[in-house]
């Protein structure tokens, strides 16, 4: 894909062919990531496609060449039926290539020395096409000669890895929906259901090859799919990007310091970080969905919330997206049938653009903390010769609002600033503010990068579990900064606090962890790197449960003027002794499909935090703060300590934990935190 003169033409680049190639690459990367979790390298080995379109057009065509390993079986356009029952993988990726090149070609023009025995290109205006038995076998019939139409029907119900869509037309609905409800009568007689798709995969490259519903209906199958506006949204954020950086050069060019000729230079230099960046956004929403779905059902609650909010804001309207109603939603957990991945991808969708709005309301996109945003948005030669032409981009404000809300929900989730917000009473900006600041000081990004960095190294379930670990770490750091709310009203002292204090305590976490959570979390990174996860990333990445720990700790220093490391150590033995992180690992995992039933969850968590702080801050203050001390000023506190460590560590051993232990568990402690 080359969008060099695509920029260079003034034009819009949304209707270049350049720029299509862009949404192939970017569709081909959301497919990538269905086969990962699959375990499946579909750039190394061979897998079966068939698909609708031809090798002249942009999104069929370039999407046909991602890979040499494609054994393209069968296709259709709007003039030919292509048949390839057992295509050698490199003979025909060649001759894809070909065609490709060769201008407004048709598979008419497929060399028939290279397709394999049993196959052929047909036409569709034949009253009917002659089946060999490897195409009857291929597609399942058993007629020795097919109606074109009931060929391409059963094109697109075959048995295959992936069916790629790049032509125009409708071509699967629902069950329950009519041919009518497809809006494409010129596709009737070929439309097949969801229930009746065969595929593994689906790409969607071209936009409305299927309704929702038979999105839904295919995904609940156990079939792999987004939805079109996911796979293909690679050709409109190509197209921002364009506008974008024509802005931020047309100051310059209106002024004289910019020549024509060398604005035009410039933008063919960029064609490559342009492409970069937008394929790197395909990759994370599909990255995002991947982790929606596996939480689909535990976070059934949330994505009510979250609905519920978007309709009170008239921006969703569930009939017309085809999403479940609150009680269908809840029968649909019950049967093990939680929200599917196009749904998700709904939901994601708009969970970012009331977020957008959210923080272009707010000041949150003024801030010099959020400048970062609006540089890293545009190429490398942009930021180093256009300074102050970026720093007065009139589009700034939207370019940060919307790389902080792709960060937010990326990797947060669709529902989690909704739920924070729930939470604390803050606002979603504040919450986006919380999440930067948890980010930076744990170094999140650098971290997730080292989970990217493992695609095909590591299984895609395991690769994905790291992903979750880390979700779930920067979603409870991100509930701390928001409840402590010392980054809302000083963020840059705010964060350099905490950061250094952080590295002290990483660094010395052998003096303040108690010797068994040490071997634990040696032990864990351990398991990480026999599975395939860098010794660094694994140590790091083991370290997660002690790091959570660290703004508690730097809090507890700056109340009680003592130094990290001593406070680190009472907190962590407080916490052990009353088996505190146990309950809340417990707790988090806890499954509550009512949604007042996880606010009471996350309320007794913080009531545990606050307790073995409040707590900590006595042992402090009690001077007994040596190695071996604070376990003796707990154990000569006498019959109620004893007792309530007693029921803690019942509630921690118990089979089933309920919202009713462990409420009663963070009553108990903090009864006695407050004395």
């Amino acid at each position: 894909f080359w969008l060099g003169d695509a920029f260079a033409s003034g034009g819009s680049a949304g209707y270049d062919h350049k720029q299509m190639a862009i949404t192939a690459r970017g569709a081909w990367e959301c497919v990538k990531r269905h086969f990962r979790e699959m375990d499946r390298d579909i750039q190394k080995e061979p897998f079966r496609v068939a698909g609708v379109g031809d090798m002249s057009g942009d999104v069929f065509g370039n999407g046909m060449l991602q890979s040499p390993m494609i054994r393209l079986v069968a296709a259709f356009d709007h003039r030919d039926i292509f048949l390839d029952p057992d295509p050698d993988p490199a003979v025909s990726f060649a001759e894809r290539r070909r065609l490709f090149e060769l201008p407004r070609s048709s598979w008419q023009d497929y060399d028939r020395a290279k397709i394999s025995a049993g196959g052929g290109v047909f036409s569709r205006a034949a009253k009917s096409v002659p089946l060999s038995q490897q195409a009857r076998a291929m597609l399942g019939l058993t007629a020795e000669a097919v109606a074109p139409a009931e060929l391409m029907r059963a094109i697109l119900g075959s048995e295959t890895d992936l069916l790629w869509f790049g032509g125009i037309g409708t071509y699967v609905r629902g069950s329950a929906e009519t041919d009518e409800q497809a809006g494409d009568r010129a596709n009737d007689a070929i439309r097949v259901t969801g229930a009746g798709l065969r595929a593994k995969v689906i790409g969607e490259g071209a936009n409305l090859g299927m309704t929702q519903r038979g999105r839904v209906e295919f995904a609940e199958r156990g079939g792999r799919l987004n939805t079109d506006f996911i796979d293909n949204s690679a050709g409109v954020n190509c197209s921002d990007q364009e506008v974008n950086i024509k802005i931020a050069v047309g100051a310059a060019l209106t002024s004289g310091r910019l020549a024509l000729s060398a604005r035009n230079e410039l933008l063919a230099t960029m064609t490559s970080d342009v492409a970069a960046a937008v394929l790197v956004n395909n990759y994370q929403q599909g990255q995002a969905l991947s982790l929606a779905e596996r939480t689909s059902a535990r976070d059934s609650a949330y994505l009510v919330r979250l609905m519920q909010a978007l309709e009170v804001r008239k921006l969703l309207n569930r009939a017309l997206e085809a999403l479940p109603s609150n009680g269908q939603l809840a029968e649909r957990v019950k049967a093990g049938r939680p929200l599917t991945r196009p749904e998700l991808a709904v939901l994601l969708s708009f969970a970012k653009i009331a977020l957008t709005e959210d923080l272009l309301a707010s000041e949150v996109p003024d801030q010099a903390f959020a400048r970062g945003f609006l540089d890293d948005y545009f190429p490398p030669a942009l930021r180093r010769d256009f300074v102050a032409e970026i720093a007065t981009h009139r589009l700034r404000r939207e370019i940060i609002a919307t790389g902080i809300t792709n960060l937010l929900v990326n990797r947060g989730g669709a529902s989690l600033a909704v739920r924070l917000a729930d939470e604390t009473g803050r606002s979603t900006a504040d919450v986006a503010t919380a999440l930067l600041a948890a980010d930076r000081v744990h170094g999140v990004e650098g971290l997730w990068h080292g989970i990217d960095a493992l695609d095909g190294r590591i299984s895609g379930g395991q690769q994905l579990d790291l992903y979750l670990n880390l979700q779930e770490f920067l979603a409870g750091q991100t509930l701390w900064f928001l409840r402590d709310g010392a980054v809302l009203a000083d963020y840059d002292s705010a964060v350099a606090a905490h950061s250094a204090s952080r590295a002290a305590l990483m660094a010395r976490r052998a003096e303040v962890l108690p010797a068994g959570a040490m071997q634990a979390e040696a032990q864990a990174a351990s398991r990480l790197a026999s599975a395939g996860v860098p010794a660094g990333l694994a140590r790091s990445l083991a370290a997660l449960d002690f790091a959570a720990l660290a703004p508690d700790i730097t809090r507890l220093a700056g109340d009680n003027g003592g130094d990290v490391v001593a406070c680190g150590r009472v907190l962590t033995a407080v916490g052990d002794y009353f088996r505190i992180g146990d309950i809340g690992a417990r707790a988090r995992a806890l499954a509550a499909s009512d949604y007042f039933d996880r606010l009471a969850i996350a309320q007794a968590g913080a009531q545990l935090a606050a307790a073995r702080q409040g707590l900590a801050g006595r042992v402090l203050r009690s001077g007994r703060a040596g190695t071996a001390e604070p376990i003796k000023w707990l154990e000569a506190q006498g019959a109620r300590f004893a007792r309530t460590r007693e029921t803690l560590d019942a509630i921690a051993r118990a089979d089933g934990l309920t919202v009713s232990r462990l409420t009663v568990a963070a009553q108990q402690l903090r009864d006695l935190a407050e004395g």
